[in-house]
């Protein structure tokens, strides 16, 4: 019986929660991280931005319109932090602040066509690398990785995940 599969009479081997192979997890995730996060902060690097940049073109790339506090919810990080990388975004012409129709004290976030062309550089290269570890892992090692990885959220952060996976596109 391998590692982590089936075991007699259908139950599931529970093998794979002792602590070296959990440890072998938490590596494996640091090392993941780190080629995951390669190809775009090298792109990012010409640019001269951070991760923070990244991460703040996806989730408005993701959701066109996205008010100022939605993406501190969703990034979880300081206005202070979020302000300084989006006043670098808006500044070099790749996001675009617009005041609220209904409420004049939001603030709606679009990319620009050089911000989209920007995104759609840094996602490419990381849907690559995601395509083809996919592809090597086969659809029911994705689905359980999935699986992992949301169960591994925090309860807020799942249910955000949850929206915007709802929202589609």
């Amino acid at each position: 019986m391998a590692e982590g599969g089936a075991g007699p009479g259908g139950g599931e081997s529970l093998l794979f929660l002792t602590d070296d192979q959990l440890r072998k997890g938490i590596e494996a995730m640091f090392f993941a991280y780190r080629g995951f996060t390669a190809d775009p902060d090298r792109i990012l690097e010409r640019h001269e931005y951070g991760r923070a940049h990244h991460r703040a073109m996806h989730f408005i790339h993701r959701s066109p319109g996205t008010t100022v506090n939605n993406l501190l919810s969703i990034l979880g990080v300081t206005k202070q932090s979020l302000n300084r990388v989006l006043r670098t975004l808006i500044d070099d012409g790749l996001v675009e602040s617009r005041v609220g129709r209904k409420d004049k004290r939001e603030r709606h976030l679009f990319l620009t066509e050089k911000g989209t062309a920007l995104e759609r550089e840094l996602s490419e290269a990381q849907r690559g690398r995601m395509r083809s570890a996919y592809r090597a892992a086969g659809p029911q090692a994705v689905a359980g990785f999935r699986q992992v990885l949301e169960a591994m959220m925090e309860p807020e952060m799942r249910r955000q995940y949850q929206t915007l996976k709802d929202a589609g596109a």
